[in-house]
């Protein structure tokens, strides 16, 4: 503990003997530049992006994972990668993911989204919390055959969800916040 002590104070001690020694550490007047030319210069960029593979749009990271799991398992390989089953909430967001989904794939493969009833019949939620309010159901859906729980995308020939059980095995998509990223 004491090591540790010392070796702390000896950081301490550099680290203000070398900044008393650079002239830049005084007043940014004092060093030859004006305030407002060293406000420019040390403006820190802050961006969004999204991890490599991932799709951005709208302040959130999407991505297709091609490997069928269950509704369930879906979620938790989701949750691993710092998101949830992907919740949409317009008719942009929906083009978005099937885009990336068709790009990927060069079709409209069924994919897990993370709608869910499976709580109380025919009250949907989004497995993020988000509230449910984007109704883009294919004719006639949701119509619970089989206790169809779980929600999924590409259904029909339009395109849109269906309900499906959740035993199923399904690709899917995940969501997430983007990251600030400082550059």
């Amino acid at each position: 503990m004491k090591m540790l002590t010392g070796s702390l104070l000896v950081c301490a001690m550099m680290a203000l003997t070398t900044a008393a020694a650079v002239p830049e550490a005084e007043a940014p007047e004092k060093a030859g530049r004006p305030l407002e030319e060293w406000k420019r210069l040390i403006v820190v960029k802050r961006s969004t992006s999204c991890p490599s593979g991932w799709t951005g749009y709208n302040g959130r990271c999407f991505l297709y994972v091609p490997t069928p799991m269950t509704w369930a398992d879906a979620e938790k390989n989701c949750l691993y990668h710092g998101g949830n089953l992907a919740s949409v909430h317009g008719f942009d967001e929906h083009h978005v993911i099937q885009s990336m989904i068709q790009r990927i794939t060069h079709m409209y493969p069924l994919t897990w989204l993370g709608g869910s009833d499976a709580q109380q019949e025919g009250s949907w939620f989004w497995s993020d919390g988000t509230p449910f309010k984007f109704n883009y159901w294919s004719p006639r859906q949701p119509d619970n055959q089989a206790n169809a729980d779980c929600l999924l995308m590409n259904f029909g020939d339009q395109k849109k969800f269906d309900d499906q059980p959740c035993h199923y095995h399904m690709p899917f998509v995940c969501a997430k916040k983007q990251e600030n990223v400082v550059g």
